[in-house]
């Protein structure tokens, strides 16, 4: 069984969480880890 990989929508869909919550005055490392993406990631 391999990996089914991340789609491109998913990623978008993660990246505008982000910029909503980067826009309400939260650090990205508090935005990133509400999404669950590592910062390192």
């Amino acid at each position: 069984m391999g990996r089914r990989g991340i789609q491109p929508e998913q990623i978008i869909s993660k990246l505008q969480e982000v910029e909503v919550l980067l826009s309400t005055g939260q650090t990205v490392q508090c935005a990133v880890r509400q999404i669950g993406v590592t910062e390192q990631t």
